[in-house]
């Protein structure tokens, strides 16, 4: 059984140039499989709200949302670093707030760390949870709570002037006290010179490969996410098509009589039929 990575590994990967690899996860079985394959992390996203509830974004999760999964996530992943995704308005309020439902992480799911998204903007915060003892990882770029004030799901830092401002927010994310960074949505070349420039390790998800690892929506990676494909994301398998041609299958069997079969019953004890059906016809 492998060893549960610490902060420490991180740093030393992103010394060494060994990639981290990362998913979300969700529910349990979900998290025993990517265990079994050797993630080095797992985030228990707030993309839960589009890829388990069918919300429009994810504005709506909340925090007991968000524990819930993560509890299960952690029972399936014992020996897996997890990360819980601090969902809209558990931490915009204050730092006492950000605080407070960090710890909720940590207390009641057993999580390694929180992340939660902002640069400049949440900087107090960011330091508030780190001087709580609590590991913290920073998201910038593409920040999905906040599309609406950045005109929608769009990439960030296409411009010089837009790059300098995603680079102002990452060295905040760092000066406030940071462990990790995940940028999401902007040109590799940007990403490079954060990664160059930062101490410390700097993630990915569709800002190139230059970064110190990279992180997926496991629902989007197996193919099982239908509304939208993003277009960092690639498909490694056909979930939904794989399970809705099964469902077809079962329904097809049911309706021509050819399910279930003898082997798929349980039958009475040797015996026990005979006397069952004497009993029915007294």
């Amino acid at each position: 059984m492998a060893k549960k990575k610490s902060i420490i590994d991180f740093y030393n990967m992103k010394a060494s140039g060994d990639k981290v690899c990362w998913l979300t996860s969700y529910d349990f079985p979900t998290a025993q499989f990517a265990e079994a394959a050797g993630l080095d992390m797992i985030l228990v996203g707030d993309s839960l709200g589009m890829c388990v509830y069918g919300y429009k974004g994810t504005v709506p999760v909340t925090m007991d949302q968000c524990i819930v999964h993560c509890e299960a996530v952690r029972r399936g992943a014992p020996n897996t670093f997890i990360v819980g995704d601090m969902p809209f308005m558990s931490y915009q309020t204050s730092d006492e707030a950000a605080v407070e439902n960090a710890g909720r992480f940590l207390k009641e799911a057993d999580v390694d760390a929180i992340k939660l998204e902002g640069g400049v903007r949440v900087a107090s915060r960011i330091k508030a949870i780190v001087e709580a003892g609590i590991v913290v990882i920073g998201h910038i770029g593409l920040t999905p709570q906040s599309s609406g004030a950045l005109g929608g799901h769009k990439a960030q830092g296409r411009t010089a002037k837009d790059a300098a401002m995603v680079v102002e927010d990452a060295l905040a994310v760092q000066e406030a006290g940071a462990q990790m960074l995940l940028v999401e949505a902007v040109p590799p070349e940007v990403a490079q010179y954060i990664t160059e420039t930062l101490t410390i390790p700097v993630f990915s998800i569709g800002a190139g490969k230059e970064c110190d690892g990279q992180l997926l929506i496991v629902s989007d990676l197996i193919g099982q996410f239908q509304a939208f494909t993003p277009k960092f994301v690639k498909k490694y398998c056909d979930v939904a098509g794989i399970v809705t041609d099964a469902m077809k299958a079962y329904c097809k069997d049911v309706r021509g009589g050819s399910f279930p079969e003898d082997q798929h019953c349980y039958h009475m004890i040797e015996g026990e039929k005979e006397k069952f059906l004497s009993e029915m016809k007294k």
